[in-house]
């Protein structure tokens, strides 16, 4: 085998072996001037793919690597008379004059203008820059081109709000990309209406922007959008993909409960500045139930409770923010992949995702990249850390004492996501950024008392094992009003053991004891609203972003909307508001 290969190294053009060709520049001209045809080869993977178009139709062939290319020549060869033989074949059926079968069709693989020779196996014969000669056609190879494997653009798309495309590119960078957008020419929808023509065929568009987001105006109602996306690694290009949109623009909802906060962020925190976010954004599942539709919130329109409508709000309101890190809850599995991963990595923030076991929706931390890098992930399942993790013992042992009260803990799938966080402007400075959703039942106090002493626990643990010294921001929807035993737990670092929060839930379910923290009393960053979540039955504040006075200050605290906004459509969410829950922000100053 070693023989074999040696020899055919020995015919292969010297200049193919070189690991960084240079072609010279009147050859690049040319080869830009030809069809591509696109090779996918990976180390470590046993097929290449090879794609090129040929008389108007897309071949894909799926081969070996270790397979002498003269076998895919030929093959080509094949493939190139059988379909022009279908296409006489065809002729000869309509009546015409029958002709010989085709010859196949001559292919060559040529680099530096030497053809390659057929012993050569594909894996090093399939060079960039090289060239397919495929009868009187050439191509022009590209070895492991940018290439967009994902490519959609969302179903809605309302005027006033971003169009933020799912995009995933394999080889390339999205950074480098191109991104050019169209609209629908007025002529083209006119002729089309009036002949009862299917849209989209020979359509004709006009320019309408660039850049990765488009946000599209009130000209662009009634009209579809087009967007042509080159993915590019440096220098390098590939083929580009057009997308359309099903529908047409809409008309967006007019002013939003968000609009007025977004005159505060404008423009970034400066370091050593970091604005952060708190968010419940309402999970699909639970909005688009009966009891959510009929009971909870009978006073939103239905259309305003889909998931396509809620999600053109979010991303409006996320973007508007320039937040640096974004806690979110009650995030759809779907949600974060299809939706947020993608809009918020176009505005600069990478995010992670913890799922609720046994649920479709879970926790997600975005933080921007040109700040931060995640450096580790400590997440957990606090009833499973409660009975797993020794430096739970003592906890887990007071609440043995009440096996109704156990088993109810157990069976809560309340997650903690906890992301340390190194600041790119000062390595080595890091920050500890924790986020959550306790238990939700009125009568839960007792549960979410022992929930919050799992949580504080763990992330003093993870704090002094790997990162010594490190502020902690503690974002969620908490459930826990300001006269909650959990509030005084964070805020005071102990609750006792008569508050009225360990017998929520009744006596049989009862459990005393006083609990300490395992950090100084945190702060409520926010401070404490009448509300953060309005409904037509309840509001009250729910939701916090609790940080450590002596390593953090709050600089600015974002205004929440007004009473007046919040109730325009009497209760939240609402045709203007995606979530029954309100975003916290502020500006932490954290001192190097």
């Amino acid at each position: 085998m070693f023989n074999h290969l040696s020899a055919a190294l020995t015919l292969f053009p010297r200049r193919l072996l070189s690991s960084s060709p240079r072609t010279l520049p009147g050859a690049r001209r040319l080869l830009r001037g030809m069809q591509p045809a696109a090779v996918r080869c990976l180390p470590g993977e046993p097929k290449l793919t090879i794609s090129f178009r040929l008389d108007g139709s897309l071949k894909q062939m799926l081969r070996d690597q270790d397979e002498a290319l003269g076998s895919v020549l030929t093959r080509i060869a094949h493939s190139t008379a059988k379909g022009r033989g279908k296409a006489k074949k065809g002729r000869k059926n309509k009546g015409q004059p029958a002709e010989e079968a085709p010859e196949p069709a001559v292919v060559k693989l040529l680099y530096g203008g030497d053809e390659v020779d057929h012993t050569v196996l594909n894996a090093e014969a399939w060079q960039d820059g090289s060239v397919l000669q495929v009868g009187d056609v050439q191509y022009s190879v590209q070895r492991n081109p940018p290439t967009l494997t994902t490519a959609e653009l969302p179903v809605s798309v309302l005027a006033g709000f971003p169009v933020c495309p799912t995009l995933e590119v394999e080889f390339g960078n999205l950074q480098d990309s191109e991104f050019i957008w169209f609209k629908e020419d007025v002529s083209n929808r006119s002729c089309s209406e009036a002949t009862g023509a299917v849209p989209g065929q020979e359509a004709s568009w006009t320019q309408i922007g660039s850049g990765r987001v488009y946000v599209p105006s009130n000209q662009d109602i009634g009209y579809r959008l087009k967007l042509r996306c080159t993915p590019r690694d440096g220098g390098r290009s590939g083929s580009a993909k057009e997308l359309i949109s099903v529908g047409a623009v809409e008309a967006g909802p007019g002013v939003c409960t968000f609009d007025n906060r977004h005159a505060y962020t404008v423009k970034e925190a400066e370091w050593p500045s970091v604005r952060v976010v708190s968010y419940n954004i309402l999970a699909d599942i639970y909005a688009q139930t009966e009891l959510s539709k009929n009971v909870l919130y009978p006073y939103c329109a239905p259309y305003a409770l889909q998931l396509d409508y809620r999600q053109n709000l979010i991303k409006k309101e996320l973007a508007g923010y320039n937040a640096d890190i974004v806690c979110l809850q009650e995030v759809d599995k779907g949600v974060f992949t299809d939706s947020l991963t993608p809009a918020l990595d176009a505005f600069g923030l990478d995010g992670v995702f913890r799922v609720k076991e046994k649920q479709h929706e879970g926790l997600a931390t975005f933080y921007r990249r040109s700040k931060f890098q995640l450096l580790s992930r400590h997440d957990i399942m606090l009833s499973e850390a409660l009975t797993s993790d020794p430096i739970h013992s003592a906890l887990l042992e007071k609440v043995s004492a009440n096996s109704a009260l156990k088993d109810k803990i157990l069976l809560r799938s309340t997650a903690l996501q906890v992301s340390v966080l190194e600041d790119l402007n000062k390595p080595g400075r890091k920050v500890c950024v924790a986020n959550t959703h306790l238990y939700w039942h009125p009568k839960g106090g007792n549960v979410r008392l022992v929930q919050m002493g799992v949580a504080l626990q763990h992330l003093s643990h993870v704090i002094n094992e790997v990162a010594p010294g490190a502020p902690l921001v503690f974002c969620g929807d908490f459930n826990s009003t300001p006269n909650s035993g959990v509030f005084q737990l964070v805020s005071e670092a102990v609750v006792p053991q008569q508050h009225p929060d360990w017998s929520s839930s009744g006596p049989e379910e009862s459990c005393s004891m006083e609990l300490l923290s395992t950090f100084p009393p945190l702060l409520s960053a926010c401070s404490q609203p009448a509300y953060t979540n309005y409904v037509g039955g309840f509001h009250g504040c729910l939701d916090y972003i609790f940080i450590q006075p002596d390593s953090m200050q709050v600089e600015q605290m974002i205004p929440l909307p007004t009473h007046q906004e919040v109730t325009t459509y009497e209760a939240l969410p609402s045709v203007a508001h995606p979530s029954d829950h309100i975003a916290l922000i502020c500006d932490l100053r954290w001192d190097p």
